[in-house]
């Protein structure tokens, strides 16, 4: 069952949006508006064509009724009616899904998080993994991967490693990759042959844009110190270092590069990213405390998906989907079927609020 005065309005404000367009608008505002009419323009057209399915369903059941019909004529609207009721059922279904609120963020690119968790020099190891795999993953899409600081483990891997990744539609399925990331694996150097089990926390922020956040001068305090680099040597002889603290939140980012320019500026676009992030936080806990649920929160706390190296087997614990393609997931390849059942699952979610609304 479509929101009938949901859709009304739908239809309404293209219409509003149309008129004002065709009274030529100043350059602001046509932008804004063309935007916003090519957004509403799938799900009105398929409104639309919902609506006269209707009207010939009515039309057939109204001809179906009339006693005097020819048994060949009534035969062949049986049947011409059952395929517009197929029809209007796909149409049901498709509008539903257009009518989900839309994530503004999900055409965005991303800044992505890798750190190290428990687990000592195995846990920088992993999350090293985990990097590549993101890495690998975004070669198959055609994303472009940029490293913006990094630290590396005494044996391998990153403590902590943070990039960009850019391209079409990054945010929109690596946000599901937000979480504690867990491995249980017999580590290269443990002679007893003991599985161990270590963690990586990922964190995939929507890179934001300066008409997104606006960050005043005086919120920001900015500290340049001397870069180091392994066993504490210097990197350079000037102080490149650039840590910034937003004051009103607390937020800290350090970029320890050679380039104290290039730091200054990278360090403002992730923090740019992390007050963005914290906003949408923010806005979604309101959300949910409103709707009385959880859903969709990306709670970070939790444990979210377990790789099982003896076993061969990736679990995505919030699902429930069990996965025996170890290798392929962390070459990238099979990541797609994990994050296409975390969409899916999503969508069901908000299906499922959207019907409740309805209902209310």
């Amino acid at each position: 069952m479509l929101p009938t005065e949901k859709l009304d309005a739908l239809m309404a404000r293209h219409g509003d949006i149309e008129a004002a367009l065709a009274a030529g608008p100043d350059a602001e505002t046509l932008v804004r508006l063309s935007k916003e009419l090519a957004e509403l323009d799938p799900v009105v057209g398929e409104i639309r064509d919902y609506r006269a399915t209707l009207d010939e369903i009515a039309g057939l059941d109204e001809l179906l009724a009339d006693p005097d019909v020819e048994a060949e004529m009534a035969e062949l609207a049986e049947t011409e009616r059952a395929a517009l009721g197929e029809k209007a059922e796909a149409l049901t279904q498709s509008i539903r899904m257009l009518l989900i609120p839309k994530d503004a963020a999900d055409e965005k690119n991303a800044i992505l998080e890798v750190r190290a968790g428990t687990g000592g020099d195995e846990a920088a190891l992993f999350a090293g993994d985990i990097f590549r795999m993101y890495q690998r993953h975004a070669e198959l899409k055609g994303w472009r991967v940029t490293i913006l600081s990094a630290t590396e483990g005494d044996m391998g891997g990153f403590k902590e490693v943070v990039a960009t990744v850019v391209g079409k539609g990054v945010f929109a399925r690596l946000k599901f990759e937000s979480g504690v990331h867990r491995v249980q694996r017999v580590p290269e150097t443990e002679s007893g042959g003991r599985i161990h089990t270590s963690a990586a926390t990922v964190a995939v922020l929507p890179e934001a844009e300066e008409v997104d956040i606006d960050i005043r001068n005086e919120d920001v305090r900015i500290d340049t110190m001397r870069a180091s680099g392994a066993g504490g040597q210097h990197v350079n002889t000037t102080d490149s270092a650039v840590r910034i603290t937003h004051l009103p939140t607390g937020i800290v980012v350090i970029q320890s590069e050679k380039s104290q320019h290039q730091n200054r500026a990278r360090a403002m676009q992730i923090l740019r990213a992390k007050l963005y992030d914290q906003e949408r936080s923010k806005a979604a806990a309101e959300r949910a405390e409103q709707r009385k649920s959880q859903v969709g929160s990306g709670d970070r706390s939790e444990r979210i998906r377990t790789y099982n190296f003896p076993q061969g087997r990736v679990t995505d614990h919030r699902i429930g989907l069990t996965l025996y393609k170890l290798d392929k997931v962390l070459e990238g390849e099979a990541l797609d079927e994990i994050i296409d059942a975390l969409i899916t699952e999503d969508q069901a979610n908000a299906l499922a609020q959207l019907d409740a609304a309805t209902a209310e």
